[in-house]
């Protein structure tokens, strides 16, 4: 008797066992975290064809991009100017909080500043969280610090190939050369093949890495040096915008007799073509066309770069971003440049694709571009990061967001716009403002900043305003505009060298 209740515990035991084997089974295993495409595209306007601003242009890669996911009409940077704008992005924070107003060598992002030194960029938080990291091109303002990716495929060489010599501008205008830098702006076709540009290498190097096996998700980051200046491309994509259908924006000559004159003296770029000499040449509409010849080449390399994730491994498990620096001025208010505060300068593509996300959705809402990095770690699943002063943009997508929406850019130590899904308020350093109703003015034609009509609004807004504004980082500076050079000596935090005014051919 006692044998046989020893054989059937026995029994039971085994039972038992195999039922808490098969219960481990059965348990979902956890998922395996996305791999991230990171996009960036320098100088990109909201020139797309999904968002029917302009009848001319051609950009069905990115179209077609868009139908898979979200794209936001209404993003924008936190400075207009690379090299501001993308320490803002890639570290999560403000230029306000950091000081970063100007341009700055990759690897002095963290220097001493205070508000960065301690700081984990955005490609550095998927590594630390067991991610392979990749980039090539234009990510942060050159490339990218030393040793950000596990893998990198080079920095900026420059904005080429150039011509023997310049086709129509010579970069310097009407400046005084001692006192302004030489922007590279040009235009005209140039090279005679894609092959030979830069971004079609750059396309190469990732469809390379996309035909190769990871034991770890992978965020591969790459940067488009077009749009941006010279608007140099091969004749075919000049071909697709024929100068006859080419439209020329909205202009008023007196456009800017009711900013501050603080605004006129951030706006000071001759050595940029005016729009005044644009419409007397006859080159408006060369420039026009030139740009879009440029943004439908870039199209083409995502598209290539779209084709080859279609046709990898890992096509349905890849978050894709797409983003610009910032937006761009065609003409709008006085030249072309973007260098400013107002819309046309600070407006630029946002785009998001994800598993988890809607598809072909447009959202109109105001938003940061500063929201990239916190989104991108909630769409991967990766915990946040605490130091992020945007918010990510998955609940907006998803219509939870409940709070006023709204995208602060920074130009200069205090100086800020404020943009709501409405109105801008602009306030400088000075005190000067400028208020704008894009309900009745979307080329921000009037400033209604002294309208009583509009106080109520104006002061709404003014709440959203920065309550820190660092001094200069030392390492960050912009001599390519008096004003600024000005500022920072004026405001700098300490700076035993300030910087002489150099002649800058890349901006």
């Amino acid at each position: 008797m006692k044998k046989n209740n020893y054989l059937v515990l026995i029994l039971v035991s085994i039972i038992l066992c195999n039922c808490r084997e098969k219960n481990k089974l059965v348990e979902p295993e956890k998922k395996e975290h996305p791999n991230v495409l990171f996009i960036a595209v320098d100088d990109l306007n909201n020139m797309l064809g999904v968002l029917d601003r302009y009848s001319n242009t051609k950009t069905p890669n990115i179209d077609r991009l868009a139908a898979r996911g979200v794209i936001f009409s209404d993003a924008h940077c936190q400075a207009p100017l690379c090299g501001p704008s993308r320490a803002s992005l890639m570290t999560g924070l403000r230029p306000s909080t950091t000081g970063i107003y100007g341009m700055i060598n990759d690897n002095k992002i963290r220097s001493k500043n205070p508000a960065t030194k301690e700081i984990v960029m955005l490609p550095e938080y998927f590594k630390k969280n067991g991610y392979h990291t990749m980039g090539i091109g234009k990510l942060f303002h050159e490339h990218a610090p030393d040793g950000v990716f596990d893998e990198s495929g080079g920095r900026v060489k420059g904005f080429g190939p150039y011509p023997p010599e310049r086709f129509v501008w010579d970069g310097y205008g009407k400046a005084d050369r001692k006192k302004y830098g030489r922007t590279g702006t040009d235009w005209g076709a140039f090279p005679n093949s894609d092959s030979l540009m830069p971004d079609h290498e750059s396309v190469d190097w990732v469809m390379d890495r996309l035909e190769r096996k990871y034991d770890k998700p992978f965020f591969m980051g790459v940067g488009f040096l077009r749009v941006h200046v010279p608007w140099y491309v091969p004749q075919k994509w000049f071909d697709m915008h024929p100068l006859d259908s080419i439209k020329t924006f909205p202009y008023r000559a007196d456009d800017l007799n009711d900013v501050p004159p603080i605004a006129l003296q951030i706006n000071d770029l001759p050595m940029m073509p005016s729009t005044e000499w644009a419409i007397e040449s006859g080159e408006w509409p060369k420039i026009i066309q030139a740009y879009l010849a440029c943004i439908s080449f870039v199209d083409y390399e995502i598209g290539r770069l779209i084709d080859a994730l279609d046709e990898s491994e890992y096509a349905a498990n890849t978050v894709i971003v797409l983003w610009s620096d910032h937006g761009y001025r065609l003409g709008e208010k006085g030249t072309f440049a973007k260098h400013a505060l107002w819309n046309a300068a600070t407006n630029a593509p946002l785009l998001f694709v994800a598993p988890q996300l809607p598809k072909g959705k447009v959202i109109d809402k105001s938003v940061e571009m500063l929201s990239i990095y916190p989104t991108l770690l909630e769409l991967c699943g990766l915990p946040a990061y605490e130091r992020n002063e945007g918010k990510s943009l998955v609940p907006t997508i998803l219509g939870k967001e409940k709070k006023p929406s709204f995208a602060i850019t920074t130009f200069g130590m205090n100086n800020h716009s404020v943009k709501s899904d409405y109105f801008r308020y602009i306030q400088y350093e000075d005190g000067g403002e400028e208020f704008y109703d894009h309900k009745y003015d979307p080329n921000e034609f009037t400033n209604q900043a002294e309208n009583p009509e509009y106080r109520q609004e104006i002061e709404r807004l003014k709440k959203y305003l920065p309550k820190t504004n660092a001094k200069w980082d030392p390492n960050s500076s912009y001599t390519f505009q008096p004003y600024f050079v000005e500022q920072k000596a004026r405001t700098s935090a300490s700076d035993e060298n300030p910087p002489k005014i150099t002649q800058n051919t890349g901006y």
